[in-house]
């Protein structure tokens, strides 16, 4: 569902839930993309997940190779820890706290498995558009592990692991376009007026706890969209505080074709990303060090019709 609070300017997106990763698959709460709404920024894909808890030699999550095209993905975790592999050769461990930032490019294929290092697993994992100007570019890794800081008031603290969050913090991780990450955690009982970027789009997703959006209450997993325009959203936690993630960017005013795990720009292109894929093309190479029962994820068949592109508000072009 989506929803707008009494003055219009709160868009609520709740999560939808979705099975990640096969059979034993690990059940995520998708707010975007949306019917409604494509994009926050360039955001474009905002899975949350757990807690669930892990046993001993068991993987909660288990997503074999698998392909993407002209995006970013962006690995963060609350608890918990997953392995990360991808055909650009880096092998990284995904940890609480710490950003894991995968470039795409024309190509890439990674596999993602977390391991019983901890009793529990409880994140978001987004995904970054990116602009016509860098989707042909290369493969790409970064790794950022942000410390905790104050916000104003003594509200809370904050992580901030892109972009700048006005007067808290900035991330020294590259982006294409100007975007915005940081997970907030509210004390009990604060009431902030954050400062944020007046030329930005905002998403704030709750993860757990209690939070007013600009006076709109959100459930856990909601996400809560704002347009530019503002320079502060009033965010007020419950009684027992708030963690949020904190999204946002400039409007992206490219349409995009998102089918599957390709972000591209035409029907014809996403044919040919799966057609690549499904014949074991270096466009997106082999993924080392996987373990698991099946080698890859084939790609699903395709819909009966021609995919067609998508603004950031939703709607298909005329």
């Amino acid at each position: 569902m989506a929803g707008e609070d009494e003055t219009g300017h709160v868009q609520v997106l709740a999560g939808r839930e979705v099975p990640l990763g096969g059979q034993r698959a690990l059940t995520v709460r998708r707010t975007l993309p949306h019917r409604d709404r494509s994009f926050v920024g360039a955001w474009c894909f905002v899975d949350h997940y757990g807690p669930v808890p892990v046993g001993p030699g068991e993987r909660v999550m288990d997503v074999p190779p698998h392909p993407h095209t002209g995006l970013q993905t962006v690995s963060w975790l609350f608890e918990g820890v997953v392995q990360h592999d991808d055909s650009a050769g880096v092998s990284a461990r995904v940890l609480p706290g710490e950003v894991n930032l995968m470039t795409a490019g024309s190509g890439i294929a990674h596999s993602e498995v977390s391991t019983d290092e901890s009793q529990r697993l409880h994140g978001v994992q987004l995904w970054v558009a990116l602009p016509d100007a860098d989707r042909h570019g290369g493969r790409g890794f970064e790794h950022h592990a942000p410390e905790a800081v104050p916000l104003p008031g003594g509200a809370g603290t904050a992580l901030v692991f892109l972009g700048t969050l006005p007067g808290v913090d900035v991330s020294p991780v590259r982006t294409s376009t100007p975007l915005l990450g940081a997970q907030l955690d509210l004390a009990p009982g604060a009431a902030l007026d954050l400062a944020v970027d007046p030329a930005f789009e905002h998403g704030v997703l709750l993860d757990e706890g209690e939070v007013g959006v600009d006076g709109v209450a959100l459930s856990p997993a909601d996400l809560a969209c704002l347009d530019p325009g503002p320079r502060s959203v009033r965010l007020v936690a419950g009684d027992s505080g708030a963690r949020l993630v904190l999204i946002g960017g400039t409007p992206f005013e490219e349409e995009v074709v998102m089918w599957w795990n390709f972000v591209g720009r035409t029907h014809d292109e996403v044919v040919a990303y799966r057609e690549a894929y499904e014949a074991g093309s270096e466009q997106f190479g082999t993924v080392p060090g996987y373990d698991g029962e099946r080698s890859r994820i084939p790609a699903p068949p395709l819909p009966p019709v021609r995919l067609r592109a998508r603004n950031r508000r939703g709607r298909l072009p005329a």
